[in-house]
């Protein structure tokens, strides 16, 4: 019953760049907000960036200027871009799902992937 499907994590130097992609297996992606959240051990999940339907972007602070997200609705992803990546980067990468438009339903969480950024 996975839904959301991550990938593109791994092992980058400091400065490196690093595409994240998540896949929403559903016929309603464009009812969703998305998002990337981001969890290093012993840290409390973080809102990384988040997308609207209608393209509407949020970046927390430690991230503007580096990272992107985008969406392309008819192939149902999302992207995380991530350019001049440091250590305090590393982290598993979620993506997330939220229905805003239409029908109520519960949120949306994929797997995670690892990012690590070191030397």
């Amino acid at each position: 019953q996975v839904q959301l499907v991550e990938s593109g994590g791994g092992l980058v130097q400091p400065g490196g760049s690093l595409r994240l992609s998540c896949i929403f297996s559903t016929s309603f992606f464009n009812q969703y907000k998305m998002g990337w959240y981001r969890q290093a051990p012993g840290n409390e999940r973080e809102l990384v960036a988040s997308i609207t339907p209608g393209g509407i972007v949020y970046y927390v602070g430690s991230v503007s200027g580096r990272f992107t997200i985008s969406r392309d609705n008819p192939k149902s992803t999302v992207y995380l871009e991530m350019n001049s990546l440091r250590p305090d980067d590393t982290a598993s990468y979620f993506c997330n799902a939220q229905k805003i438009i239409g029908s109520i339903w519960p949120e949306v969480w994929g797997q995670g992937t690892l990012v690590t950024v070191s030397l």
